[in-house]
Protein backbone atom coordinates (compact mmCIF):
# COMPACT_ATOMS: atom_id res chain seq x y z
CA UNK A 1 0.00 0.00 0.00
CA UNK A 2 1.51 3.05 -0.90
CA UNK A 3 1.69 5.76 1.87
CA UNK A 4 0.56 9.24 1.57
CA UNK A 5 2.45 11.93 2.80
CA UNK A 6 -0.73 14.29 3.72
CA UNK A 7 -1.26 14.91 6.81
CA UNK A 8 -3.85 12.71 8.85
CA UNK A 9 -7.29 15.04 9.52
CA UNK A 10 -5.96 14.70 13.28
CA UNK A 11 -3.19 16.66 12.97
CA UNK A 12 -5.04 19.37 12.46
CA UNK A 13 -8.29 19.13 14.04
CA UNK A 14 -9.82 21.68 16.11
CA UNK A 15 -8.73 21.67 20.00
CA UNK A 16 -12.09 20.58 20.88
CA UNK A 17 -12.32 18.07 18.26
CA UNK A 18 -9.14 16.51 19.76
CA UNK A 19 -10.36 16.73 23.44
CA UNK A 20 -13.25 14.88 22.91
CA UNK A 21 -11.30 12.12 21.43
CA UNK A 22 -9.02 12.23 24.13
CA UNK A 23 -12.09 12.47 26.76
CA UNK A 24 -13.49 9.30 24.90
CA UNK A 25 -10.15 6.70 24.76
CA UNK A 26 -9.24 7.99 27.83
CA UNK A 27 -12.31 7.04 30.07
CA UNK A 28 -11.95 3.59 27.25
CA UNK A 29 -8.76 3.04 28.52
CA UNK A 30 -9.18 3.29 32.56
CA UNK A 31 -12.29 0.94 31.92
CA UNK A 32 -10.09 -1.59 29.81
CA UNK A 33 -6.95 -1.28 32.28
CA UNK A 34 -9.46 -1.69 35.63
CA UNK A 35 -11.48 -4.72 34.05
CA UNK A 36 -8.72 -6.43 32.66
CA UNK A 37 -5.21 -5.41 34.64
CA UNK A 38 -4.96 -6.58 38.55
CA UNK A 39 -2.12 -4.77 38.90
CA UNK A 40 -4.63 -1.51 37.91
CA UNK A 41 -7.62 -2.91 39.56
CA UNK A 42 -5.57 -3.27 42.86
CA UNK A 43 -3.94 0.26 43.01
CA UNK A 44 -7.63 2.18 41.81
CA UNK A 45 -9.38 0.37 44.60
CA UNK A 46 -6.50 1.03 47.03
CA UNK A 47 -6.99 4.50 45.73
CA UNK A 48 -10.46 4.61 46.05
CA UNK A 49 -11.48 5.45 42.32
CA UNK A 50 -13.51 3.63 39.85
CA UNK A 51 -13.24 4.48 36.03
CA UNK A 52 -16.94 6.05 35.89
CA UNK A 53 -15.49 8.85 38.02
CA UNK A 54 -13.28 10.24 35.10
CA UNK A 55 -15.89 13.08 33.39
CA UNK A 56 -13.47 15.14 32.52
CA UNK A 57 -9.95 15.10 31.17
CA UNK A 58 -8.34 16.84 34.35
CA UNK A 59 -10.15 13.83 36.41
CA UNK A 60 -7.06 11.67 35.50
CA UNK A 61 -5.44 13.38 38.27
CA UNK A 62 -7.89 11.57 40.35
CA UNK A 63 -5.95 7.72 39.42
CA UNK A 64 -2.89 6.70 40.78
CA UNK A 65 0.72 7.28 39.66
CA UNK A 66 2.60 4.20 37.66
CA UNK A 67 6.09 3.70 38.02
CA UNK A 68 8.99 1.81 37.07
CA UNK A 69 8.35 0.24 40.16
CA UNK A 70 4.80 -1.02 39.80
CA UNK A 71 6.29 -3.00 36.02
CA UNK A 72 9.35 -4.28 38.30
CA UNK A 73 7.52 -5.48 40.98
CA UNK A 74 4.92 -7.33 38.37
CA UNK A 75 8.02 -8.98 36.47
CA UNK A 76 7.35 -10.38 33.47
CA UNK A 77 3.63 -9.92 32.78
CA UNK A 78 1.96 -8.65 35.28
CA UNK A 79 1.18 -5.93 33.71
CA UNK A 80 -0.52 -6.93 30.86
CA UNK A 81 -4.08 -6.59 30.06
CA UNK A 82 -4.89 -9.37 27.67
CA UNK A 83 -3.85 -13.00 27.85
CA UNK A 84 -0.34 -14.06 27.33
CA UNK A 85 -1.29 -15.72 23.73
CA UNK A 86 -2.39 -12.36 22.20
CA UNK A 87 0.81 -10.86 22.34
CA UNK A 88 2.41 -10.38 18.73
CA UNK A 89 5.20 -8.96 20.36
CA UNK A 90 7.45 -8.73 23.59
CA UNK A 91 9.99 -5.98 24.67
CA UNK A 92 12.07 -5.33 27.35
CA UNK A 93 14.82 -2.64 28.60
CA UNK A 94 18.04 -3.18 29.35
CA UNK A 95 17.43 -3.83 33.55
CA UNK A 96 20.70 -2.29 34.44
CA UNK A 97 19.84 -1.09 37.63
CA UNK A 98 17.29 -4.29 38.27
CA UNK A 99 14.83 -6.24 36.68
CA UNK A 100 14.29 -4.85 33.44
CA UNK A 101 10.74 -3.70 32.57
CA UNK A 102 8.65 -6.15 30.68
CA UNK A 103 6.55 -4.58 27.79
CA UNK A 104 4.17 -6.41 25.72
CA UNK A 105 1.99 -5.46 22.28
CA UNK A 106 -1.08 -6.88 20.45
CA UNK A 107 -0.94 -6.96 16.75
CA UNK A 108 -3.13 -3.70 16.75
CA UNK A 109 -0.89 -2.14 19.64
CA UNK A 110 2.57 -2.83 16.63
CA UNK A 111 0.13 -1.00 14.27
CA UNK A 112 -0.71 1.52 16.17
CA UNK A 113 3.10 2.21 17.02
CA UNK A 114 4.54 2.33 13.46
CA UNK A 115 1.45 4.64 12.87
CA UNK A 116 3.00 6.79 15.29
CA UNK A 117 6.80 6.26 13.95
CA UNK A 118 5.85 6.85 10.26
CA UNK A 119 3.79 9.69 11.96
CA UNK A 120 7.31 11.11 13.03
CA UNK A 121 9.51 10.57 10.25
CA UNK A 122 7.05 12.25 8.02
CA UNK A 123 6.51 15.35 10.30
CA UNK A 124 10.55 15.19 10.53
CA UNK A 125 10.73 15.81 7.09
CA UNK A 126 11.13 12.45 4.64
CA UNK A 127 9.92 12.34 1.58
CA UNK A 128 8.79 10.10 -0.78
CA UNK A 129 11.49 7.78 -1.72
CA UNK A 130 13.97 8.66 0.95
CA UNK A 131 15.93 5.59 2.43
CA UNK A 132 16.54 5.15 6.14
CA UNK A 133 19.67 3.68 7.63
CA UNK A 134 18.76 2.79 10.94
CA UNK A 135 21.42 2.51 13.83
CA UNK A 136 19.19 1.86 16.90
CA UNK A 137 19.67 -1.65 18.80
CA UNK A 138 17.64 -3.74 17.45
CA UNK A 139 16.71 -6.80 19.71
CA UNK A 140 14.67 -5.91 23.08
CA UNK A 141 15.30 -2.44 22.90
CA UNK A 142 12.44 -0.88 21.37
CA UNK A 143 14.74 1.73 19.48
CA UNK A 144 15.97 -0.49 16.43
CA UNK A 145 12.07 -2.16 15.58
CA UNK A 146 10.00 0.46 16.13
CA UNK A 147 11.81 2.93 13.79
CA UNK A 148 11.96 -0.28 11.43
CA UNK A 149 8.53 -0.79 11.41
CA UNK A 150 8.00 3.15 11.21
CA UNK A 151 9.96 3.64 8.32
CA UNK A 152 8.60 0.64 6.10
CA UNK A 153 4.87 1.96 7.09
CA UNK A 154 5.53 5.45 5.49
CA UNK A 155 7.06 3.37 2.33
CA UNK A 156 10.57 4.49 2.96
CA UNK A 157 13.27 1.70 2.40
CA UNK A 158 15.14 0.60 5.48
CA UNK A 159 19.07 -0.15 5.95
CA UNK A 160 18.74 -2.22 9.42
CA UNK A 161 22.43 -1.99 10.37
CA UNK A 162 22.13 -1.38 14.26
CA UNK A 163 24.36 -0.39 16.82
CA UNK A 164 28.40 -0.72 16.55
CA UNK A 165 31.19 -1.49 13.78
CA UNK A 166 31.56 2.36 13.42
CA UNK A 167 33.82 1.58 10.60
CA UNK A 168 31.42 -0.09 8.48
CA UNK A 169 28.18 1.89 9.24
CA UNK A 170 30.53 4.88 7.63
CA UNK A 171 31.84 2.56 4.98
CA UNK A 172 28.08 1.73 4.22
CA UNK A 173 26.26 5.22 4.59
CA UNK A 174 29.31 6.38 1.98
CA UNK A 175 28.46 3.53 -0.43
CA UNK A 176 24.72 3.08 -0.13
CA UNK A 177 23.76 7.03 0.29
CA UNK A 178 20.91 7.04 2.30
CA UNK A 179 18.84 10.16 3.19
CA UNK A 180 17.75 9.58 6.95
CA UNK A 181 20.01 8.41 9.70
CA UNK A 182 18.03 7.45 12.80
CA UNK A 183 20.40 6.65 15.55
CA UNK A 184 21.39 8.37 19.21
CA UNK A 185 22.69 11.88 19.13
CA UNK A 186 25.92 10.57 21.10
CA UNK A 187 26.54 7.52 18.64
CA UNK A 188 25.91 10.19 15.63
CA UNK A 189 28.84 12.09 17.43
CA UNK A 190 31.42 8.88 17.19
CA UNK A 191 30.22 8.46 13.41
CA UNK A 192 31.28 11.67 12.77
CA UNK A 193 34.15 11.30 13.92
CA UNK A 194 34.82 8.80 11.58
CA UNK A 195 33.73 10.01 8.80
CA UNK A 196 36.41 12.98 9.76
CA UNK A 197 38.95 10.29 10.08
CA UNK A 198 37.93 8.34 7.00
CA UNK A 199 38.77 11.73 4.93
CA UNK A 200 34.95 12.30 3.83
CA UNK A 201 34.08 15.72 4.02
CA UNK A 202 30.34 16.49 5.53
CA UNK A 203 29.16 17.81 2.34
CA UNK A 204 30.17 14.77 0.16
CA UNK A 205 27.57 12.62 2.87
CA UNK A 206 24.25 11.60 1.09
CA UNK A 207 22.59 12.33 4.91
CA UNK A 208 19.79 15.09 4.81
CA UNK A 209 18.33 14.46 8.02
CA UNK A 210 19.05 12.84 11.27
CA UNK A 211 16.41 11.84 13.63
CA UNK A 212 17.92 11.30 17.11
CA UNK A 213 16.08 10.13 20.11
CA UNK A 214 16.67 7.98 23.36
CA UNK A 215 18.62 9.85 25.57
CA UNK A 216 18.44 13.85 26.39
CA UNK A 217 20.69 15.85 24.35
CA UNK A 218 21.00 20.06 23.90
CA UNK A 219 20.19 22.38 21.24
CA UNK A 220 24.15 23.38 21.19
CA UNK A 221 24.85 19.58 20.40
CA UNK A 222 21.92 19.62 17.43
CA UNK A 223 23.79 22.79 15.96
CA UNK A 224 27.05 21.13 16.69
CA UNK A 225 25.99 17.40 14.58
CA UNK A 226 24.07 20.19 11.64
CA UNK A 227 27.31 21.88 11.45
CA UNK A 228 29.44 19.02 11.56
CA UNK A 229 27.83 16.67 8.90
CA UNK A 230 25.26 19.28 7.06
CA UNK A 231 21.97 17.76 8.13
CA UNK A 232 18.88 18.64 9.80
CA UNK A 233 19.11 17.19 13.50
CA UNK A 234 15.74 16.81 14.65
CA UNK A 235 14.24 15.29 18.13
CA UNK A 236 12.44 12.02 18.75
CA UNK A 237 10.90 11.12 21.89
CA UNK A 238 9.20 7.79 23.57
CA UNK A 239 10.01 5.07 26.08
CA UNK A 240 9.09 1.58 26.29
CA UNK A 241 7.12 1.67 28.85
CA UNK A 242 4.84 4.26 27.45
CA UNK A 243 4.89 2.28 23.62
CA UNK A 244 8.77 2.80 22.43
CA UNK A 245 10.09 5.94 19.94
CA UNK A 246 6.98 8.19 18.19
CA UNK A 247 5.54 9.44 21.77
CA UNK A 248 6.16 12.48 19.79
CA UNK A 249 8.42 14.27 17.39
CA UNK A 250 9.94 17.58 16.57
CA UNK A 251 8.28 19.07 12.86
CA UNK A 252 11.28 20.03 10.78
CA UNK A 253 9.59 23.32 9.84
CA UNK A 254 9.88 24.13 13.59
CA UNK A 255 12.40 22.33 15.26
CA UNK A 256 10.72 23.74 18.53
CA UNK A 257 10.22 20.82 20.62
CA UNK A 258 8.83 17.14 20.11
CA UNK A 259 5.12 17.47 18.96
CA UNK A 260 3.08 14.88 21.50
CA UNK A 261 1.00 12.48 19.32
CA UNK A 262 -1.90 13.28 21.66
CA UNK A 263 -4.80 11.36 20.09
CA UNK A 264 -2.50 8.27 21.32
CA UNK A 265 -0.85 9.42 24.68
CA UNK A 266 -2.04 12.18 27.32
CA UNK A 267 0.66 14.07 28.69
CA UNK A 268 0.58 15.83 31.76
CA UNK A 269 3.43 17.96 34.08
CA UNK A 270 3.31 17.42 37.76
CA UNK A 271 5.52 18.73 40.50
CA UNK A 272 8.15 16.20 41.26
CA UNK A 273 7.82 16.57 44.81
CA UNK A 274 4.31 16.84 45.71
CA UNK A 275 2.63 14.98 42.73
CA UNK A 276 0.52 17.71 41.97
CA UNK A 277 -1.07 18.72 38.35
CA UNK A 278 0.97 21.98 37.10
CA UNK A 279 -0.34 24.59 34.04
CA UNK A 280 0.60 24.18 30.80
CA UNK A 281 3.93 26.61 30.19
CA UNK A 282 5.02 25.30 33.79
CA UNK A 283 8.51 23.44 34.33
CA UNK A 284 7.80 19.57 36.06
CA UNK A 285 7.85 16.14 35.55
CA UNK A 286 6.38 14.68 32.36
CA UNK A 287 3.51 11.96 33.00
CA UNK A 288 1.87 9.87 30.45
CA UNK A 289 -1.19 7.80 29.60
CA UNK A 290 -1.86 5.46 26.66
CA UNK A 291 -5.28 5.83 25.22
CA UNK A 292 -5.25 3.38 22.68
CA UNK A 293 -2.80 0.51 23.85
CA UNK A 294 -4.75 -2.99 24.10
CA UNK A 295 -1.83 -5.65 25.46
CA UNK A 296 -0.30 -2.89 27.78
CA UNK A 297 -2.31 0.20 29.30
CA UNK A 298 -0.41 2.43 30.71
CA UNK A 299 -2.04 4.77 32.99
CA UNK A 300 -0.12 8.45 34.53
CA UNK A 301 3.03 7.05 33.87
CA UNK A 302 6.03 8.72 36.15
CA UNK A 303 8.71 9.38 33.01
CA UNK A 304 11.29 11.01 35.27
CA UNK A 305 11.91 13.48 32.29
CA UNK A 306 11.68 17.72 33.22
CA UNK A 307 10.19 19.52 30.08
CA UNK A 308 6.72 21.82 30.38
CA UNK A 309 3.97 21.51 27.91
CA UNK A 310 3.18 23.99 25.31
CA UNK A 311 0.93 25.21 22.63
CA UNK A 312 0.78 23.25 19.38
CA UNK A 313 2.63 25.27 16.61
CA UNK A 314 2.99 23.20 13.49
CA UNK A 315 0.27 20.64 14.44
CA UNK A 316 -2.82 21.49 16.67
CA UNK A 317 -1.21 18.97 19.75
CA UNK A 318 0.92 20.54 21.94
CA UNK A 319 4.72 20.47 22.35
CA UNK A 320 7.00 19.39 25.06
CA UNK A 321 10.47 21.73 25.95
CA UNK A 322 12.98 19.85 24.61
CA UNK A 323 13.90 17.73 27.12
CA UNK A 324 17.60 18.34 28.28
CA UNK A 325 17.38 16.42 31.86
CA UNK A 326 15.39 13.99 33.90
CA UNK A 327 15.15 14.08 37.85
CA UNK A 328 17.00 10.56 38.00
CA UNK A 329 20.09 11.89 36.01
CA UNK A 330 20.47 15.12 38.50
CA UNK A 331 23.71 15.24 40.24
CA UNK A 332 23.80 17.09 43.55
CA UNK A 333 26.85 17.80 44.31
CA UNK A 334 27.84 20.45 47.72
CA UNK A 335 23.85 21.56 47.52
CA UNK A 336 23.56 22.54 44.28
CA UNK A 337 21.60 20.52 41.29
CA UNK A 338 23.76 19.85 37.94
CA UNK A 339 22.31 18.36 35.04
CA UNK A 340 24.83 16.56 32.65
CA UNK A 341 22.96 18.91 29.81
CA UNK A 342 24.46 22.21 31.44
CA UNK A 343 28.09 20.71 31.34
CA UNK A 344 27.27 19.73 27.76
CA UNK A 345 26.47 23.07 26.93
CA UNK A 346 29.53 24.90 28.78
CA UNK A 347 31.88 22.30 26.88
CA UNK A 348 30.25 22.82 23.44
CA UNK A 349 31.49 26.45 24.10
CA UNK A 350 34.74 25.68 23.59
CA UNK A 351 36.17 25.42 20.11
CA UNK A 352 39.21 23.30 21.59
CA UNK A 353 37.24 20.43 23.16
CA UNK A 354 34.94 17.67 21.50
CA UNK A 355 31.52 16.91 22.53
CA UNK A 356 32.94 13.71 24.34
CA UNK A 357 32.44 14.02 28.01
CA UNK A 358 31.71 11.88 30.92
CA UNK A 359 30.84 13.05 34.69
CA UNK A 360 32.76 11.31 37.50
CA UNK A 361 31.27 11.59 40.97
CA UNK A 362 33.84 11.12 44.14
CA UNK A 363 33.79 11.94 47.82
CA UNK A 364 36.32 13.54 49.44
CA UNK A 365 35.73 13.21 53.28
CA UNK A 366 32.31 14.83 53.84
CA UNK A 367 32.86 16.51 50.63
CA UNK A 368 31.29 15.88 46.79
CA UNK A 369 33.63 16.37 44.38
CA UNK A 370 32.73 16.72 40.36
CA UNK A 371 35.18 15.67 37.64
CA UNK A 372 34.81 16.08 33.79
CA UNK A 373 36.75 14.10 31.36
CA UNK A 374 36.51 15.71 28.41
CA UNK A 375 38.10 14.68 25.23
CA UNK A 376 40.30 17.69 23.01
CA UNK A 377 39.13 18.11 19.55
CA UNK A 378 39.83 16.04 16.75
CA UNK A 379 43.43 16.69 16.33
CA UNK A 380 44.63 18.61 19.30
CA UNK A 381 46.65 17.26 21.90
CA UNK A 382 45.18 17.65 25.68
CA UNK A 383 48.98 18.57 26.74
CA UNK A 384 48.58 21.90 24.32
CA UNK A 385 48.29 25.19 25.26
CA UNK A 386 44.77 25.68 23.55
CA UNK A 387 43.76 22.50 24.90
CA UNK A 388 44.45 23.71 28.86
CA UNK A 389 43.21 27.32 28.28
CA UNK A 390 39.29 25.41 26.97
CA UNK A 391 40.06 23.24 30.45
CA UNK A 392 39.90 26.54 32.65
CA UNK A 393 37.31 28.25 30.94
CA UNK A 394 34.97 25.54 31.90
CA UNK A 395 35.99 25.17 34.92
CA UNK A 396 35.27 28.97 35.44
CA UNK A 397 32.11 28.73 33.26
CA UNK A 398 30.48 25.86 35.84
CA UNK A 399 30.99 27.97 38.71
CA UNK A 400 29.94 31.02 37.51
CA UNK A 401 26.59 29.92 35.20
CA UNK A 402 25.86 26.88 37.20
CA UNK A 403 27.36 27.46 40.61
CA UNK A 404 29.52 24.24 41.04
CA UNK A 405 32.79 23.99 41.00
CA UNK A 406 34.21 20.68 39.43
CA UNK A 407 37.68 19.72 37.81
CA UNK A 408 38.57 18.77 34.24
CA UNK A 409 40.41 16.31 33.38
CA UNK A 410 41.67 16.50 29.42
CA UNK A 411 41.72 13.36 27.13
CA UNK A 412 42.68 12.47 23.80
CA UNK A 413 40.64 11.65 20.77
CA UNK A 414 38.97 7.87 21.60
CA UNK A 415 39.79 7.71 25.12
CA UNK A 416 36.21 8.35 26.42
CA UNK A 417 34.04 4.87 26.09
CA UNK A 418 31.80 5.56 22.57
CA UNK A 419 28.14 4.11 23.98
CA UNK A 420 26.07 2.70 20.55
CA UNK A 421 23.09 2.93 22.74
CA UNK A 422 22.43 5.33 25.50
CA UNK A 423 25.46 7.06 26.32
CA UNK A 424 26.54 6.93 30.09
CA UNK A 425 27.29 10.54 30.96
CA UNK A 426 27.59 10.12 34.67
CA UNK A 427 29.65 7.63 36.36
CA UNK A 428 28.90 8.16 40.41
CA UNK A 429 31.17 6.22 42.79
CA UNK A 430 30.26 8.28 46.16
CA UNK A 431 28.12 5.37 47.08
CA UNK A 432 30.65 2.16 46.09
Amino acid sequence: MKHTFALEPIEKASIDELRALQLQRLRSTLMHAYTHSPVYRAKFDAAGVHPSDCRSLSDVSLFPFTTKADLRDSYPFGMFAVPREQLARIHASSGTTGKPTVVGYTLNDVDMWSMCVARSIRAAGARPGDTVHISYGYGLFTGGLGAHYGAEKLGLTVVPFGGGQTERQVQLIHDFKPDIIMVTPSYMLALADEFERQGIPAQEVSLRLGIFGAEPWTNDMRLNIEKRMGIDAVDIYGLSEVIGPGVASECVETKDGPTVWEDHFYPEIIDPETGAPVADGEWGELVFTSLTKEAMPIIRYRTRDLTRLLPGTARTMRRIEKITGRSDDMMIVRGVNVFPSQIEELILRQPALSAHYQCILTKEGPLDDLKVKVETRVGLSPDSAEAKKAAMALGHDAKAYIGSSLSVELCAEGEIERSQGKAKRVLDLRKR
